[in-house]
């Protein structure tokens, strides 16, 4: 009962710097921007409220994948920690979380407060220059803010309390993930050429799959391990887990498609680079696995699948359809091997391989983007077309989202840890979850 009263204290001090700070009037002048809606385009704004629903649909999508990977016994907790991670995370985003990463710059680092609480966000006409309202943008990159905070629950599961990750997830959404958002794509510092270097990041491959898989290490290092007994390796549910890839596969069209905020051939070639790239990423993980050991598992099928979807979303826009052959291939081997290292070699206990996915293919689909992306689709084309400029700031970009979101994951999660209890007993463990926190079993 504490944590939550902390958390709604977290909330209220938010709540009344907003009402003090921050002045409701409109202007004269502003009026006039916000009856302006000449520029706006009816069919880009039918296209991005679309996308924005099946991102959306990618959050429950993986509250399925994740419980069928785990035990029986962790369904229910798993779909309570994505589901209320779904509602703090939105809250938080339109309290202050989309302000900090789209309104103003302070260093480079994180926007202004400007537009807490939403003000100031026009529902009819654009002030970063788009064809579509701020308020659509807004929802739109809080579906974002969400399916990266659902991945980030999978590499702690089966031993993180739930009220723990709850507050975790609201400090992480205004410490890390806003600010990854501002500087990639808020006019931030990873977003500006340095020089002659410059960064792309076309739909999350920096701020969503790479931050999001190295958070994830950061709190399992935290938490520890599960009990010995505990740990299974094998899905209680393998229907639920391809439902769920589906779900996830359905809604990346709106991911990585809705990026370019409009519609126009560049969303066309966008939506084949990232079906294409899934595709081959999960014929070659099948290959690899008949080769490896003998036989291809659904489970084996959906993570090529999704290894294939994760390296092509920073440069989906950039490349052209053989290199996203290529992306999803490579994409899928790295991932493969990164998976099994990490669960030989590492002693890390990512209980879903969320850095073996996700953060080892984003930082594949970076480099990627850095080697393959076309002077016809950009302005700094890659390392095959001449220049080392793009190659050299994705490097750059890799390495600072990993430093950076590990650091201040880390710390959060520590501190928390210092007021509370993170993690469940070795018994509460072998009770599951389910049960001992949220008093409900999966199946009767």
């Amino acid at each position: 009962m504490k944590i939550y009263i902390k958390m709604i204290l977290i909330i209220s001090v938010l709540s009344v710097i907003a009402l003090v700070f921050v002045t409701p009037s409109v202007s004269a002048d502003s009026m006039a921007v916000l009856s302006d809606d000449a520029a706006m385009n009816t069919v880009d704004m039918l296209w991005v409220l679309l996308a924005s629903v099946l991102v959306f649909i990618m959050a429950p999508g993986l509250a399925l994948f994740y419980g069928g990977m785990l035990r029986k016994q962790s369904m229910t907790s798993t779909i309570a920690q994505c589901a209320m991670g779904m509602s703090v995370i939105f809250l938080m985003w339109i309290l202050i979380g989309y302000s900090l990463a789209f309104n103003g710059d302070i260093g480079g680092m994180i926007g202004g407060f400007e537009k807490i609480f939403m003000n100031g966000v026009s529902l009819d006409s654009s002030s970063l220059g788009l064809t579509i309202p701020d308020a659509e943008f807004m929802i739109f990159q809080g579906m974002f803010a969400i399916v990266t905070a659902c991945i980030v629950i999978g590499a702690s599961a089966e031993r993180v309390r739930f009220s723990a990750i709850m507050l975790f997830l609201i400090l992480w959404l205004m410490l890390v993930y806003a600010p990854m958002a501002h500087m990639v794509w808020g006019g931030g510092l990873l977003s500006t050429e340095w020089g002659a270097i410059v960064s792309l990041d076309y739909a999350g491959g920096t701020v969503v799959h790479i931050c999001s898989g190295i958070t994830g290490v950061a709190i399992a290092l935290v938490v520890g391990k599960r009990s010995s007994r505990t740990m299974k390796d094998t899905p209680h549910n393998v229907p639920l887990v391809f439902l769920g890839a589906i779900l996830i596969w359905i809604g990346w069209i709106g991911f990585n498609g809705g990026s370019g905020l409009a519609v126009d051939s560049n969303m066309i070639g966008v939506v084949a680079t990232t079906l294409i790239s899934s595709v081959t990423g999960m014929a070659v993980w099948a290959i690899m696995q008949m080769y490896l050991i003998g036989r291809a598992s659904v489970t084996g099928i959906c993570a090529g699948c999704l290894a294939g979807l994760v390296a092509i979303t920073p440069g989906c826009a950039f490349v052209d359809m053989p290199s996203a052959v290529i992306i999803g291939a490579v994409g899928s081997i790295v991932c493969y091997a990164g998976i099994s290292l990490m669960r030989r070699k590492s002693g890390v206990d990512d209980a879903l391989d969320v850095f073996g996915l996700h953060g080892l293919g984003g930082i594949w689909g970076a480099i990627a983007t850095g080697i393959f992306a076309l002077p016809a689709l950009t302005d700094t084309p890659g390392l095959l077309h001449g220049s080392t400029s793009l190659f050299t700031g994705q490097i750059l970009a890799v390495v600072f989202t990993l430093v950076y979101c590990f650091v201040v994951s880390f710390v959060i999660m520590k501190a928390i840890s210092y007021v509370m209890r993170v993690r469940l007993t070795e018994e509460e463990e072998l009770i599951g979850a389910d049960i001992v926190e949220h008093g409900e079993s999966a199946y009767n």
